[in-house]
């Protein structure tokens, strides 16, 4: 019952986010407006973590899976990829190492700022 309740709440979160996707005329995605919405509650204190952490450790976990349907698609779109598979898979690749450098980066100054605070 537990994790109903937890999966209830993140579900309800999301559901606020296609709200406000639906309301808000920006370009932004409604699984952004649910992470802020979460994010906030979070931090602020209106949400616990023990409301949802253990079904976000789940939902985590299972993520991986997520992927295959996706995967499945562009296999379905070979025709169209081929051309331009060489600029697809150099764009990929620079836009992934970015990624683990900025996040890499932005962990380490997290992570050194909080040691500074203890």
């Amino acid at each position: 019952m537990k994790y109903l309740r937890q999966f209830s709440i993140i579900l309800l979160i999301s559901l606020i986010g296609e709200v406000l996707h639906n309301l808000i005329p920006l370009p932004v995605p409604a699984s952004i407006y649910g992470l802020a919405i979460l994010f906030t509650a979070l931090a602020g204190g209106i949400l616990s973590l023990d409301k949802v952490k253990e079904t976000g450790y789940f939902l985590i976990e299972v993520m991986p899976l997520m992927f295959i349907p996706a995967a499945v698609g562009l296999l379905g779109a070979y025709h169209v990829l081929m051309p331009i598979l060489l600029p697809y898979a150099v764009i990929t690749l620079l836009s992934t190492l970015l990624v683990m450098f900025v996040a890499g980066r932005v962990t380490q100054f997290m992570t050194e700022e909080d040691v500074q605070n203890e």
